[in-house]
């Protein structure tokens, strides 16, 4: 018998601006969404935002329809259909199974007491864009790897998935288009176990693939579960599993049981019990314990952009990744010789920040803050560690996409947006009562160059200012002035990360630029030795003039240096 839940959250509240209590801080989750380039991850976070409320209606990411995806604000994300910068938003959630009814004082951002609030960045999948994933894996709790149901395991997937572990995230796994010719999710998950080296096991099965792709069977609640309506937005479960899929989904279930027994002795008891007749609850405190732990990686499937299988990821972003003060969280003190100190998500402790992205608007620099010990309010002074300098806070924001809402105060745990600091990506900020530094974000050396020039020399000042401001908002593009052909060089990932800065100059600033190969200076070095031997005679009365040099040049041998670093260079003055 089919039971329809509408899982579709909205809320037109106010958001709260009181500092969290510890129950509110449990249920915020700072997620971020990454994949290889064109696995949907956009298109997932589209749904997202669709279901929780946060947008009214669904948008491509090719923009056909004149509006595109939420997060791709940028004129350029919209034409090329691919994520150029990484895009912050928030959203509420509420998973069916729990009541209603939180304490007082939510963290910020939470729309209804019970519910979640997810922090969401949203990344770039083109390797060039790769330090937008870096510096958001370094400031989220958790996140989700979309791998394609078609393509399985990319080149881009392989990387994102070492920044995951370079930062220490815990995830899922969403494996996408399903209901694209060719998909296999089983396929997927054997070259994600082999080339990822990732322990994942799946918490569904399809109902269906390719064409006849429905919905899934939770193995967790051994449910089958549909997505009706226009847009999926009324989740369907059954306990009536098609049976075709009934042997399968008992067998996976099982596995799934003994998978989790075998690392985690408290399941390992009530297994021993009951066998497989282990309660949901049980599964559910279990798979957590271990995705937190790294030792366990939870898989689920479905079709973004076919609407199948959001709600139920948005259930397990809630249920297994961590909140803020799951994580450990260390910094250097700097007053004790940069010793290890572990950092509390405590809005009472002093402030400990990191700014983690720079942007520039018409209306100043916003600077994007992770939030991990203390609170901060409009109006507060803070400390950027790297340069000692005191600069105010003068407008505290909440980003979606493109759009912002002031706030007076964002507490430990929070991701928000200041305006009026003027700061560097990747520095600490206090508010001057501790001397504890964040560990920075890993910045890959750029790969190829190129020559830039303006066709207009009027337009000089604007060429350097837009150079400028896109080095402040991006560490891995670079500039630099070649000191024997005087061209500027900018550098970048690729040849696709260039172009996109050469269009923002042209679209942006209005400049006619033009860009080449840089020159290359060219030396000739003798092959052989040869030698020389001059006289000269100069006889024009008086003493006259008289000089013979003689020597010989020769190769030297390569990596040779002519200067001794021990002994200064010195001009003998005699024939």
């Amino acid at each position: 018998m089919g039971c329809f839940k509408p899982r579709f959250f909205s809320s037109s509240s106010g958001l709260p601006q009181g500092a969290p209590c510890e129950a509110g801080r449990s249920r915020i989750r700072n997620i971020g969404i990454s994949a290889h380039i064109d696995s949907g991850k956009t298109t997932l976070t589209e749904r997202i935002l669709f279901y929780t409320g946060r947008i009214a209606e669904i948008h491509e990411v090719r923009g056909s329809d004149g509006v595109g995806a939420k997060m791709d604000s940028m004129e350029l994300e919209r034409e090329k259909g691919i994520t150029i910068q990484s895009a912050a938003s928030y959203c509420s959630w509420e998973l069916p199974d729990e009541p209603s009814g939180a304490p007082s004082g939510e963290p910020l951002g939470v729309g209804l007491r019970g519910s979640y609030t997810v922090n969401l960045i949203d990344t770039p999948g083109h390797v060039d864009f790769t330090v937008e994933v870096e510096r958001a894996l370094r400031v989220l709790d958790g996140a989700v790897l979309v791998v394609c149901g078609v393509a399985g395991v990319q080149s881009q997937t392989l990387t994102v998935d070492r920044q995951m572990r370079r930062y220490g995230v815990p995830r899922l796994i969403f494996v996408n288009k399903l209901d694209r010719d060719g998909a296999d999710p089983w396929r997927a998950l054997v070259g994600i176990r082999k080339q990822l080296g990732i322990n994942a096991f799946p918490l569904q099965v399809p109902i269906g693939t390719e064409g006849k792709h429905q919905g899934v069977v939770d193995l967790v609640t051994f449910e089958a579960v549909y997505f009706r309506g226009e847009k999926g937005q009324q989740v369907e479960r059954t306990l009536d599993i098609p049976s075709p899929l009934l042997q399968e989904a008992r067998q996976r279930r099982s596995e799934l049981i003994e998978a989790l027994a075998e690392k985690d002795e408290a399941l390992a008891e009530v297994y021993i019990e009951l066998g497989d007749n282990v309660q949901p609850a049980d599964l559910h405190q279990a798979i957590r314990r271990q995705t937190l732990k790294h030792a366990f990686v939870p898989l689920l499937m479905g079709s973004a952009k076919g609407n199948k299988g959001v709600q139920p990821l948005l259930d397990a972003v809630c249920r297994y990744l961590p909140a803020p003060h799951d994580r450990l969280q260390v910094a250097k003190d700097l007053e004790r010789g940069e010793e290890e100190v572990e950092l509390s998500c405590d809005p009472k402790k002093p402030l400990v920040a990191m700014a983690f992205k720079i942007q520039e608007l018409p209306v100043g620099q916003l600077t994007y803050l992770r939030l991990y010990q203390g609170s901060l309010r409009k109006g507060d002074s803070v400390v950027d560690l790297s340069s000692g300098k005191k600069q105010q806070v003068k407008r505290l924001l909440r980003m979606h996409a493109d759009e912002a809402r002031e706030v007076q105060q964002a507490t430990a745990g929070d991701i928000v947006a200041a305006g009026g600091l003027f700061c560097h990506s990747g520095v600490t900020l206090t508010d001057g009562r501790t001397q504890l530094a964040l560990n920075s974000m890993h910045v890959a050396e750029p790969v190829v160059s190129l020559a830039v020039r303006v066709q207009k020399k009027d337009h000089q000042s604007k060429f350097s200012k837009a150079l400028n401001r896109f080095q402040r908002e991006d560490p891995t593009f670079r500039v630099a002035q070649d000191k024997e052909s005087q061209e500027t060089i900018i550098s970048g990932m690729g040849e696709l990360h260039l172009d996109i800065y050469l269009q923002r100059m042209r679209r942006e600033y209005g400049l006619e630029v033009a860009a080449g190969r840089p020159a290359v200076n060219y030396r000739e070095s003798p092959t052989q030795r040869a030698l020389f031997d001059f006289t000269h005679k100069k006889q024009t009365g008086g003493a006259g003039q008289f000089a013979r040099i003689s020597g010989y040049f020769e190769p030297l041998q390569q990596q040779t240096d002519l200067t001794d670093p021990n002994k200064p260079n010195v001009f003998v003055n005699e024939v």
